[in-house]
């Protein structure tokens, strides 16, 4: 897709994504020579080794180091709703951000199990965006600023950041963007999300078609899509994607929704999300597709679809145990085990 300046909100958002830092290559050098030395045969951990050797990579330093972790969870309302996409009401998401706030939902259980710290972005829950298939979602200023406000998940220092969502609507939502990106027909994007029967899933197909056909001659550019077909929540996640890349943070993205909010990032530059690994395949159907789109294997296939981060907080866990093995396994030297005849 072809990105032209504006002269409005989103040109910070292109300089930014213009000028992207890349792995470093002698942190990688330096786990790959460690790891040839640890008490084990080559390779026998598997994808655990070049998960350690990803982290290093991407926070630029050596040895990887997971300390500071953050579940980032950003919670949105949409005017979308209204066309009788969803299983449940629009209340239902600032009742669940308390329900998060208290300690009582499933992120709270696995960002505890694994030490997580946890942050909720509630975004102007009051203030649904407007319905897709009437309008645009957001104007560019607001959209550009909630990106920003994105970006903040990083404040205060973090070493691996994990992005997850929560609002009700929003895998229709995802799946306009997902139709809006890559085209296909709207059924191919769409799916149960929180448990809409069979005529709630062709809603939202129509839906999608609707919002993708009114909005057509603006989706040539990746961040009108996020504005016209998006939401709060997915402009502050690709905001918070963006800003980790700046500032040396790996990131974990979970679901359908996550991922379709980091889409956009690919779709404006293909080695956007190279410091992304897709934490699970998510049970809502159009995700694995969306995985191949971005080029993403899945850490975990585990059969979920609950947002909230839960999946990129359980592959958390994962990534911290690879890098604990990378840097406390002892070597054959240290061990007085001997190595394999050269």
């Amino acid at each position: 897709m072809t990105i032209a300046a504006t002269g409005l909100p989103f040109d910070d958002i292109r300089r930014l994504m213009s000028d992207l830092p890349t792995a470093d290559q002698k942190a990688i050098g330096q786990c790959r020579a460690r790891d040839a030395q640890l008490t084990k045969p080559p390779g026998a951990l598997g994808k655990l080794e070049a998960m350690a050797e990803w982290v290093a990579a991407w926070q630029g330093s050596y040895p990887p180091r997971i300390s500071r972790p953050v579940v980032a969870v950003f919670a949105g309302n949409h005017g979308v709703v209204a066309q009788g996409v969803a299983a449940y009401p629009a209340e239902v998401t600032a009742q669940m951000v308390a329900n998060f706030q208290s300690g009582g939902a499933a992120v709270n259980q696995i960002c505890k199990t694994f030490d997580l710290g946890l942050k909720v972005f509630e975004l102007a829950l009051e203030k649904p965006t407007r319905d897709i298939t009437l309008d645009a979602a957001l104007d560019e200023a607001d959209c550009a600023a909630t990106m920003a406000y994105g970006m903040e998940a990083i404040a205060g220092g973090c070493d691996l950041l994990c992005i997850g969502e929560m609002g009700i609507g929003n895998t229709t939502i995802a799946a306009a963007i997902c139709h809006g990106l890559y085209g296909g027909k709207p059924e191919d994007w769409v799916g149960p999300g929180t448990g809409v029967d069979a005529e709630g899933v062709k809603r939202k197909a129509y839906a999608v078609a609707r919002a993708v056909e009114l909005h057509a001659a603006h989706l040539h550019d990746p961040l009108e899509v996020l504005r016209r077909l998006g939401g709060r929540e997915l402009a502050a996640m690709a905001g918070a994607i963006l800003a980790a890349r700046t500032q040396g943070v790996p990131v974990l993205l979970d679901g359908y929704v996550a991922t379709a909010a980091a889409a956009v990032l690919h779709a404006m530059r293909p080695d956007a999300l190279d410091h992304c690994m897709a934490a699970h395949c998510s049970a809502e159907p159009a995700h694995r597709n969306l995985l191949k789109k971005i080029g993403k294997e899945p850490i975990l296939d585990l059969g979920m679809r609950l947002g909230e981060a839960s999946g990129a907080a359980l592959a958390a866990g994962l990534l911290k145990a690879a890098v604990n093995l990378h840097n406390d396994m002892a070597t054959f030297a240290s061990a007085g085990v001997s190595d394999k005849p050269a």
